[in-house]
């Protein structure tokens, strides 16, 4: 029954993607804008220009341009960057680990400090402690992420250098750090190419999990500390939603029937709060968070720009200003495939959390 609902969840995201894919391929293609001299600069002559865009097949109709990209999809191929001069694919490979790992990061930081903020926020309702944490939830919620990033920067990476608290403000990895993929420390023989390579390539380019792969101790603290900052500005507002949804939740369930049987039952007040109001109250909870993170991989463009940090949010923005329409169409649809997995997944985790739903 889980298989065939994944099957059909699948199936139907296919016209949604189908969907995303052509409004993106369309609207690229009619904002304002010369992919030409976007690319080749203010001083390309019409005649390069015409040349240019002959090459790249910009010349046909629109509907026969995205008809020729649909067979090229089939094949796996995302096309080539007008900007980088490299398969789109590759490019793929090499950004989208950043955005992940900075993604997941902030997500966690989120999820450890929001769901303790909000459940003792619940517990003390009206207590100087729930005024207190919500006030700072909403300056969270409200706290710009350029704003952030750079008072991060200011006060870890200059106030403090010479302090042990210092951070870096900038990149993935120091200079001159040592990152050897996994599959060359474990002597793996990859041929450069295939999906099997480009897995590999993708794993190894995520910092954290290759040093925990390759046992690379310096490597993993250092790829740590890089990622703290930029974390942090990035989930800020994630986890100001998540400490408020927390709250509103376990508010609720505390009032339930069975809440107050337990605590006739005189049942230990952590255990009530942990097992029976806490796990009755996650289903909203589990919606935010996979919603937080969709957003995240969307839109980290800000923080990835301010802490100098390659990934989809910054390649995406540089496409669009440079009309790379390759780039534009991949990282879109890549994205919304995310966004898929991540709501069939909140929608499977519905049926664990409570047997009362059912995959129909």
């Amino acid at each position: 029954m889980l298989i065939q609902y994944i099957i059909r969840r699948f199936l139907s995201a296919i016209p949604v993607l189908f969907g995303i894919l052509l409004v993106t391929f369309t609207l690229a293609r009619v904002i304002p804008g010369d992919p030409c001299r976007a690319i080749l600069g203010e001083k390309a002559t019409q005649e390069v220009c015409d040349r240019f865009i002959r090459e790249k097949g910009l010349d046909k109709p629109i509907p026969v341009q995205f008809w020729v990209y649909l067979n090229e999809i089939a094949r796996g191929d995302f096309g080539q960057s007008f900007r980088y001069g490299m398969p789109v694919t590759r490019l793929l490979i090499e950004r989208l680990p950043t955005t992940v790992e900075l993604s997941l990061t902030a997500l966690l930081i989120s999820m450890l400090v929001g769901i303790p903020l909000g459940i003792i926020s619940a517990v003390k309702h009206n207590s100087w402690i729930d005024v207190f944490t919500m006030i700072w939830a909403n300056i969270g919620v409200s706290m710009p992420v350029f704003w952030l990033g750079l008072m991060l920067m200011y006060v870890f990476s200059l106030a403090l250098k010479d302090t042990p608290f210092w951070l870096p403000p900038s990149g993935r990895l120091s200079a001159g750090m040592s990152a050897d993929p996994f599959y060359v420390v474990w002597g793996w023989s990859l041929s450069e190419s295939g999906l099997r390579f480009a897995l590999a390539q993708f794993i190894s380019r995520l910092n954290i999990l290759n040093a925990l792969l390759t046992a690379n101790w310096a490597l993993l603290k250092d790829a740590i500390t890089h990622l703290i900052l930029p974390s942090v500005a990035l989930g800020t507002i994630p986890m100001a939603l998540i400490a408020r949804i927390t709250r509103s939740s376990m508010l609720e369930v505390l009032g339930q029937d069975y809440v107050r049987t337990a605590r006739a039952k005189g049942l230990p007040y952590v255990k009530i709060i942990l097992k029976h109001a806490f796990r009755n109250s996650l289903l909203p909870l589990v919606t935010v968070i996979g919603l937080s993170l969709g957003s995240l991989l969307g839109g980290a463009v800000l923080t990835e720009t301010i802490f100098g940090l390659s990934g989809v949010g910054r390649t995406l923005y540089d496409a669009i200003t440079a009309r790379d329409y390759g780039i534009v169409q991949a990282f879109t649809v890549v994205i919304a495939i995310f966004f898929v997995i991540l709501n069939l997944i909140v929608d499977i985790s519905y049926a664990y959390l409570d047997p009362r739903i059912r995959l129909d």
